[in-house]
């Protein structure tokens, strides 16, 4: 291998964060071709994640090194959300990661590339939605050596009522809510002045009011439109007027 594609590995290596995936097309815009790439495989400096990403061999790379390719690589909007998010924040204590799938949002519009998926088939699901602008009220979390972004506490609440009740359980909603108590009352308001769901709103100020939520007293109202018309939510469930919701017993 001559001396400047050695030198091209070494400046690699030496700045790939640790855990962390690249992709060929990324690499191929800083100088490193196709072929330079296989050269590195059989040389045992780099290793395929699927088709079309590598990792530094002997990375033990997941799902977090792959957003992370495709956060800063592709500017993709995809993103740890919903119970993962407040999980990782360490606001759902009793959920088990190991032991669901980790919850992935991302804009309709976008696709999970497909190495993405055959490396981590069956450990996540992704959710295609818009009902939220695509990077409004995310925060950076820190992996194993590098940052991704995951939904804020507040978003997460959100994206966990937007699954509800079909992929989300409503009482484990409440639960969550319960617990967030330190919301920032200006990302609350943008998030819900933004949200294109009724349901999503009127849940959140329905569930934040039943818990008591110090941060609603400083949220405008007059500014979130809540729509018109009854939600019913769940068969069988007891109605609540204030936000026109027909929800499980247990929660009015």
């Amino acid at each position: 291998m001559s001396r400047l594609n050695l030198g091209k590995i070494n400046h690699l290596v030496n700045d790939w964060p640790s855990g962390a995936v690249y992709l060929a097309s990324w690499l191929k815009k800083r100088g490193v071709s196709n072929q330079l790439l296989d050269r590195y495989k059989k040389s045992e400096w780099v290793d395929a994640v699927g088709s079309g990403a590598v990792k530094r061999t002997g990375d033990k790379v997941n799902y977090q090194g792959g957003l992370y390719a495709l956060q800063t690589q592709l500017h993709s909007s995809i993103h740890v959300g919903g119970k993962s998010a407040l999980a990782l924040q360490g606001r759902a204590h009793y959920l088990q990661l190991g032991q669901v799938k980790v919850s992935l949002f991302g804009d309709w519009k976008e696709r999970l590339p497909q190495w993405f998926q055959d490396a981590w088939h069956g450990e996540f699901e992704y959710f295609k939605t818009s009902f939220l602008p695509p990077l409004l009220g995310l925060v950076e979390y820190e992996a194993m050596g590098f940052t991704i972004k995951i939904s804020a506490p507040a978003r997460a609440m959100m994206e966990c009522l937007y699954l509800a009740p079909a992929k989300q359980d409503l009482q484990e909603c409440y639960e969550l809510m319960e617990g967030l108590t330190q919301l920032r009352p200006q990302l609350v308001q943008e998030l819900l002045e933004s949200c294109t769901s009724i349901k999503v709103k009127r849940l959140f100020l329905y569930m934040g009011k039943k818990s008591k939520q110090p941060w609603l007293e400083y949220v405008n109202l007059e500014k979130v439109h809540l729509g018109s018309g009854k939600r019913n939510l769940v068969p069988g469930g007891v109605y609540s007027p204030e936000y026109q919701l027909t929800l499980p017993r247990e929660l009015i």
